[in-house]
C-alpha cells in the first residue's frame, strides 16, 4: 500500500468517526439532519470522495469504491440508529409536557350572544309574520327605476335630495331604501299582498345616529279596502309586542312622495310612561317610523288598478329601534364589534 492509498484510508477513517461522534452529540432532530447533510449530502464529504474517483487509477478505483460505499452504508445505518433514538426521546418528552390532568376542572368557553340589530331584526320579522306577513328580500344594488321612479320619485323631484345616494353608475346605484323591493313584489304578485321586506340600505350621511350603512324593514298591504284604520290598528300592535303592553302610538301628517297621504309614527316613551323625561325630550312621544296610504301612481306603476284596490306601506330602521329599546345614545356601539358593549345582550338570546 503505498502512500496515496494510505491517506485515503486515514481521510475515510476520520470521516467515519467525525460523523459517529456528531450523531452521537446531536440534541435533536434539526441538529442530526444538519449533520447527516454535511456527511451524506449531495455537497457532503461522501460526496467529495466519490468525485475523485476520476483521479485515482482504474485498476484502483474498484477498491476505493467499495471503501466509499461501506463507509455511506455505516454512516446511513448509524444516522438512522441515532434518529430513531431522538425520535422516541421527543416523543416522551412531547408526551410528558403535553399529558392532561382529567381530574383538574375544565375551563369555561365564553358564550356568544346575537348583536342588538339581529335581535332587533328578528323580533319584528316575528311580530309580524304572525300578522300574516311574507318576507321579501330584493338586491342591495338597485336600478334608479326601482328605487326612486317606480316610487313616484322621477328624476326631477325634489324629493331625492332627501337621500344623499352612492351612485354606481347612471343608472345604477346601492338602494336607500328596501321600497323598492316593494316594487319587485307588486310586479310579481297580484293583490292582496302582504309583505315584508328587511335588508341593508345606503346614504351619504354620518353622526351619532346616522351611519352610511344601516338596516331597514319596510312592509306593505294591498287589498280591497285597506284605510288608514288599518294602518293604525297594525302599527299598535307592533308597539305593544316591541316596547310595552302599555304603548301607544300617534300619526303626524308628513310627506313621502310613494304615500299620500303620509305619516310619522310616534310611540308613547316607554322610560316615563308618556309623562317626559330627557329620552323622548319631554315630549313623551318618540318617533319611530314612516308610514301612510300607499300612493296611486304606484299602484298604476305595477299594474295595480288603484280605483279597486289600496294599500298602506311603513317602513322604520332596524337600529333605530335597537337604540330606542336598549337605550343605546350612539349608533356607532352597532358596528364597533366591542365584545365588551354586545356581551350585554345576552341575555336576550
Amino acid at each position: 500500500m503505498n502512500d496515496e492509498e494510505k491517506q485515503d484510508d486515514k481521510e475515510l477513517d476520520e470521516a467515519l468517526k467525525n460523523a459517529i461522534k456528531e450523531a452521537e452529540e446531536a440534541e435533536n432532530s434539526r441538529i442530526l439532519y444538519e449533520a447527516k447533510m454535511r456527511f451524506l449530502g449531495r455537497m457532503g464529504i461522501v460526496m467529495n470522495f466519490m468525485k475523485r474517483m476520476k483521479d485515482i487509477p482504474p485498476e484502483k478505483r474498484p477498491s476505493f469504491g467499495k471503501q466509499i460505499n461501506a463507509l455511506r452504508d455505516k454512516l446511513e445505518a448509524e444516522f438512522a440508529a441515532r434518529e430513531e433514538r431522538l425520535k422516541k426521546r421527543e416523543m416522551q418528552k412531547k408526551i410528558e409536557t403535553e399529558k392532561i390532568d382529567v381530574t383538574m376542572p375544565g375551563k369555561r368557553t365564553a358564550k356568544g350572544a346575537l348583536h342588538p340589530v339581529t335581535l332587533v331584526k328578528n323580533q319584528l320579522v316575528d311580530i309580524f309574520a304572525g300578522m300574516g306577513f311574507e318576507i321579501f328580500e330584493g338586491p342591495e344594488i338597485e336600478t334608479d327605476y326601482y328605487n326612486f321612479t317606480a316610487l313616484n320619485t322621477p328624476a326631477d323631484h325634489p324629493a331625492r335630495d332627501m337621500q344623499d345616494t352612492f351612485y354606481i353608475s347612471d343608472n345604477l346605484l346601492l338602494r336607500t331604501q328596501t321600497s323598492a323591493a316593494q316594487i319587485r313584489a307588486m310586479e310579481k304578485k297580484k293583490p292582496p299582498i302582504k309583505m315584508l321586506s328587511p335588508g341593508r340600505v345606503f346614504r351619504s350621511d354620518d353622526d351619532a345616529t346616522h351611519s352610511p350603512m344601516f338596516h331597514q324593514m319596510e312592509g306593505l298591504v294591498v287589498d280591497r279596502g285597506i284605510t288608514m284604520c288599518d294602518l293604525k290598528g297594525m302599527l299598535d300592535e307592533f308597539a305593544r309586542t316591541m316596547f310595552s303592553g302599555n304603548s301607544k302610538t300617534r300619526l303626524r301628517p308628513s310627506y313621502f312622495p310613494f304615500t299620500e297621504p303620509s305619516v310619522e309614527v310616534d310611540v308613547s316613551c316607554s322610560a316615563c310612561g308618556g309623562k317626559g323625561c330627557s329620552l323622548c325630550k319631554g315630549t313623551g312621544w318618540i318617533e319611530v317610523l314612516g308610514a301612510g296610504i300607499v300612493n296611486r301612481r304606484v299602484l298604476e306603476n305595477c299594474g295595480i288598478d288603484a280605483d279597486e284596490y289600496s294599500g298602506f306601506a311603513f317602513g322604520m330602521g332596524v337600529e333605530r329601534i335597537a337604540m330606542l329599546k336598549y337605550g343605546i345614545n350612539n349608533i356607532k356601539l352597532l358596528t364597533e364589534n366591542d365584545t365588551r358593549f354586545l356581551g350585554q345582550f345576552k341575555e336576550e338570546n
